[in-house]
């Protein structure tokens, strides 16, 4: 689903960046080591769309958690939309954040200004493992 609307912005003529979550942590962590912060945020900030894929699957560190803080704080500034991905519920995120002033503040800017599109149904991961003939899938 994100990937379609990602490719309707795409077919628009913008910008649109698709990144898992915890790549894009471990880039913007990269960023502090190596002083590039500034760059790799700005990259993050420039497409007119940005999709967060697999977002929240695990505990986020600090600084894991004001990057994204601090990113979608920036979008927001700027106009710009995100769409996450998520296997849980958005009320399953806040434990997520070891700082709770931080995940208030950012999910509040998430959950409160968002569309939701809750998907329920079968996943269509067990079709696409290798093996699987037709008769079982």
């Amino acid at each position: 689903m994100a990937q379609a609307l990602g490719h309707q912005v795409a077919l628009r003529g913008h910008d649109i960046r698709f990144v898992k979550c915890a790549r894009m942590l471990a880039d913007l962590a990269g960023g502090h080591a190596d002083r590039t912060i500034g760059q790799r945020m700005r990259e993050y900030t420039r497409p007119t769309v940005l999709i967060i894929d697999d977002f929240a699957m695990r505990e986020h560190t600090t600084t894991g958690s004001d990057d994204l803080y601090d990113l979608v704080s920036d979008r927001a500034i700027a106009g710009k939309p995100v769409i996450l991905t998520s296997n849980r519920a958005p009320k399953d995120w806040y434990p997520l954040f070891p700082n709770p002033v931080v995940a208030e503040s950012l999910l509040d800017r998430l959950i409160n200004t968002s569309h939701q599109i809750l998907m329920d149904g079968p996943s269509y991961r067990p079709r696409k493992r290798p093996g699987r003939t037709p008769k079982n899938s």
